[in-house]
């Protein structure tokens, strides 16, 4: 954990005021954030289909990253199924996932994924451009060591994705988000997480109302408490999310993946792919 003479709460009560601004300069002054910006603005109004998009590398991290799926960055299949298929559709691997990541990744590039991953004009319009620019300046922002050691970064993450959740499944579906609320039901993240998804379910379901998670203010007192928190029993700063995470974290016989007939004691991500199809 950072030593500071400012208490984490009120660093990130300042952060949230405009996390925008704190991480477009934090952008700037990072040289490795600054570059990929750059390469991004550049390529990415010259791709067209989803296949270009797999096959730049630079402009496709910067995607991801976007959209909270670094993780699966190497997961080519997951993410050209993502692209290509209509994500309004039952049978679409985002739709059914439950994950809200995926979908709203997917409905970004919905002109692909109704056009089997091909548009006649770019969805990379100027207004996307500089959309998926700011949440991926924001993603690196919070993932910066010095915002990962004290959980600001996760604090200003739930807050700014807390309000699209609207059911515990996809509250579960997301790692950071469920750390945050682990953490203030009074939990350990490292235990629960050993336990099994019909488990976990069972102990935050009653612990969590998502009817008193619903107003901006509602939400940042509860990021602020998860803080709080963590002043009193810090935690080990988080590592990236495999996608194994990404559905709830245990692999055991009756964790999520199981709901996709997927033997979690030898699964690989690979294995849970196929499970959703």
């Amino acid at each position: 954990m950072a030593i500071t003479n400012v208490s984490p709460v009120t660093t990130y009560i300042t952060a949230v005021k405009d996390e925008e601004s704190a991480a477009e300069n934090y952008a700037k002054m990072d040289g490795t954030t600054s570059r990929e910006v750059t390469t991004f603005k550049e390529q990415a109004a010259s791709i067209t289909s989803a296949d270009g998009l797999l096959k730049n590398y630079s402009v496709l991290q910067v995607v991801l990253g976007a959209y909270g799926l670094g993780s699966i960055s190497g997961e080519t299949a997951v993410i050209k199924d993502l692209l290509t298929q209509d994500p309004t559709s039952a049978s679409s691997l985002a739709k059914k996932s439950d994950n809200a990541t995926w979908l709203a990744f997917a409905d970004a590039f919905q002109t692909w994924g109704q056009n089997k991953g091909s548009a006649s004009a770019t969805p990379f319009t100027s207004d996307m451009i500089n959309s998926i620019v700011s949440q991926f300046e924001e993603s690196q922002y919070e993932n910066s060591t010095a915002n990962q050691d004290d959980g600001i970064g996760n604090a200003l993450y739930f807050t700014r994705k807390m309000s699209g959740v609207t059911s515990l499944p996809q509250l579960m579906s997301d790692p950071t988000l469920l750390k945050v609320v682990e953490t203030v039901s009074g939990y350990d993240p490292d235990q629960f997480g050993a336990l099994s998804y019909d488990q976990q379910v069972s102990m935050l379901k009653n612990k969590v109302d998502l009817t008193k998670l619903s107003t901006p203010k509602e939400i940042q007192q509860y990021a602020e408490q998860y803080l709080a928190l963590l002043q009193i029993n810090p935690q080990t700063p988080d590592t990236p999310a495999t996608m194994m995470d990404l559905f709830g974290g245990d692999t055991g016989d009756q964790g999520i993946v199981a709901l996709f007939g997927v033997d979690g004691s030898s699964s690989s991500p690979g294995d849970l792919y196929s499970g959703l199809l």
